[in-house]
């Protein structure tokens, strides 16, 4: 059994920042400009910050989504922690007898351990296992106990998760890229940090204005928004709601993936899109940098979380029962996990089996007419735009600041 019995860090949020944050903050490291453990809001600004991003995507034998990116998604690991200056300490096997030594090792020398594992293969998450989705993340493990078949871990809830020993390794194992990585971490290095705040800005200011390094420039930043706000309301296009989210289960499978990545995923109660967290971001830039002018940005991005906020009603309003409904399920199984980690699970297959039935409603009789759909996904255009236009408010703003 090896346990680091004085771990009390559950902070983190997001599976990478979070996990770096929760794990700075054990190792007692702390950010230069504050005395205390770097933020996981000043590791958000430093991998790159806020972007959008809108992508659709349908596979066969599986519900269309709509994916919404809020933050920026082109190496934000490698990029923050060498910005930083942190070495990273890799070890990888295909072996899983090797990789619990290698886990065990690091414990055993006082450190947690960041392990990358699927998240349909940890059972706390509560999805039903699909041999065709998988999704690799790190988390922080600080407890491994063989006798009793138990490992401890810190993966975004407010509190320790529990899962045995053979459900981590399977889930440790499910991709070749990542195949039972383990990874420790040295100290950041303070010198580093004014220009890791200044490229992480500069990072977030060009995904927002200029072609991405990657994929179409439709799908990226301010233009991302005018690209959905036109699948919404052209029926014609070969990525349109209409014809990828049509009226009835699609169409609320639609609405809820990007209720999902707006409103929860990485995130806790009262923001949206990140950008509440982003702001608090550049409010410690502007004294890292001292630069004064990021305070006004800051504000401006949290006028954006407002915005977020109006279009998660917009896409699950009130006035349509079941999409409130799938609403505050959808609310209601996040912040259960956070609160109760692996005490909620029966909570959460709950709210599973009413969404499953929800969507199967939706197929049936789905609660809008022909011309309320239209009228509906109208709606949702306009709100996207008011989006674009405090968000591009906001990037004006941090672009003069940083000028």
């Amino acid at each position: 059994m090896t346990i680091l019995e004085a771990y009390q860090q559950f902070d983190g949020r997001h599976w990478e920042t979070g996990s770096v944050a929760n794990y700075f903050a054990y190792r007692g490291l702390t950010a230069p400009h504050t005395g205390r453990p770097y933020s996981e809001a000043l590791l958000l600004g430093v991998s790159g910050g806020a972007v959008m991003g809108y992508f659709s995507f349908a596979y066969e034998g599986y519900d269309p989504m709509a994916r919404i990116l809020t933050r920026n998604t082109f190496d934000p690991w490698d990029t923050m922690l060498s910005r930083l200056g942190v070495a990273q300490n890799v070890q990888h096997t295909a072996k899983p007898a090797t990789a619990e030594r290698n886990l065990l090792a690091a414990l055993e020398e006082g450190t947690p351990a960041l392990v990358w594992a699927d998240v349909w293969g940890l059972p706390y998450n509560g999805l039903a296992f699909d041999d065709g989705m998988w999704a690799m993340f790190p988390v922080l493990v600080y407890g491994y106990d063989t006798a009793a078949d138990r490992v401890l871990i810190a993966d975004r809830a407010r509190l320790g998760l529990t899962t045995t020993t053979g459900e981590l390794a399977a889930a440790r194992g499910r991709a070749k890229n990542n195949k039972h990585r383990l990874m420790t971490l040295e100290a950041p290095d303070p010198a580093k940090l004014p220009a890791a705040v200044a490229a992480g800005i500069g990072d977030c200011l060009r995904l927002y204005t200029e072609a991405p390094p990657r994929g179409s420039k439709n799908n990226f930043g301010l233009a991302a928004c005018h690209w959905w706000a036109a699948q919404l309301t052209n029926p014609r296009g070969r990525t349109s709601w209409e014809r990828v989210f049509p009226a009835g289960r699609k169409m609320l499978a639609g609405l809820s993936s990007v209720f999902t990545d707006v409103a929860l995923f990485g995130l806790d109660k009262g923001d949206y899109a990140g950008r509440k967290l982003y702001a608090d971001f550049l409010d410690e830039a502007a004294g890292i940098l001292s630069r004064p002018g990021l305070h006004s940005a800051a504000g401006h991005f949290r006028t954006a979380a407002e915005a977020w906020r109006e279009l998660t009603l917009a896409l699950l309003p009130d006035a349509v029962e079941p999409l409130r409904l799938t609403r505050e399920l959808l609310l209601r199984r996040h912040h259960a996990f956070l609160a109760r980690g692996n005490g909620a699970l029966d909570e959460m297959k709950a709210i599973d089996a009413q969404l499953d039935a929800l969507m199967v409603a939706a197929e049936a009789d789905f609660p809008l007419s022909a011309a309320e759909v239209v009228a509906f996904r109208q709606r949702l255009a306009e709100q996207v735009l008011a989006v674009h236009d405090v968000e591009a408010g906001a990037v004006a703003v941090l672009k003069d600041a940083m000028s």
